[in-house]
């Protein structure tokens, strides 16, 4: 059976960490004929984020010895995971782990090389999406468009499948926010198909621990441009 490795990258999600990991072991990947391994990276929580991850079984924790940055801390994970596929997978509630289904389908059906969970086909904002987290995300689709010459309803999605052994072969560089498009911009480079899933999303606000901002939507335009060839 082919293994799905969930790589949730954290930093002070103590609110949300538990009722995600419940969430994810929850998903009956066995329909598919898949099994599953949790890897939760801590990017040195200042709050109760490992203790908790250690006391639910079957979740393996690594802590990074400094806060590094989401990016960092995706790296560690996919250095630590070991399945034939690999999801990335936001330490909140904003997505739906049973979302992993349709996603797994498509790659497993051979329709796309990466699969890609959106938050926007056939939708548009969100209930509780601020106008410029929504903006700033539909417009990075269009700079996507310019700098690779492809266009993703979702380039930021949470929510992204690929197949293990890729990810290390991208020799990703990144450490923050900015990795996201790092991935996107190296994958569209070879040509491989990315295909968008609908996938569900319940945002959250700054005061509920949402960290990216303005400054981020600049650094990701600047990633998509250097790493538009690869």
């Amino acid at each position: 059976m082919p293994t799905l490795s969930i790589v949730i990258p954290a930093y002070n999600e103590e609110r949300f960490i538990g009722t995600l990991l419940h969430q994810v072991q929850a998903v009956p990947l066995e329909t598919l004929g898949v099994t599953s391994e949790i890897v939760v990276v801590d990017d040195c929580s200042t709050d109760r984020t490992s203790e908790i991850v250690r006391g639910i079984e079957g979740v393996r924790l690594f802590r990074l010895a400094g806060n590094s940055g989401k990016g960092a801390a995706v790296r560690e994970g996919i250095a630590h995971a070991t399945g034939d596929y690999l999801i990335i997978q936001d330490a909140d509630l904003e997505y739906d782990p049973q979302d992993y289904l349709p996603m797994m389908r498509a790659i497993l059906d051979r329709r796309a090389d990466v699969v890609y969970g959106s938050r926007y086909l056939g939708t548009g904002r969100h209930a509780g999406q601020s106008l410029a987290a929504y903006l700033g995300g539909r417009s990075l689709s269009f700079v996507m468009l310019a700098t690779t010459g492809r266009y993703l309803t979702d380039t930021v999605t949470a929510l992204k499948l690929f197949p293990r052994t890729l990810l290390p072969s991208l020799a990703l560089e990144t450490s923050g926010f900015e990795t996201d498009h790092e991935i996107t911009a190296k994958v569209l480079a070879r040509g491989l198909r990315i295909v968008e899933v609908p996938v569900t999303y319940k945002p959250r606000s700054k005061d509920e621990g949402k960290k990216i901002g303005l400054r981020d939507w600049f650094i990701g335009v600047r990633t998509l441009w250097h790493y538009r060839n690869g």
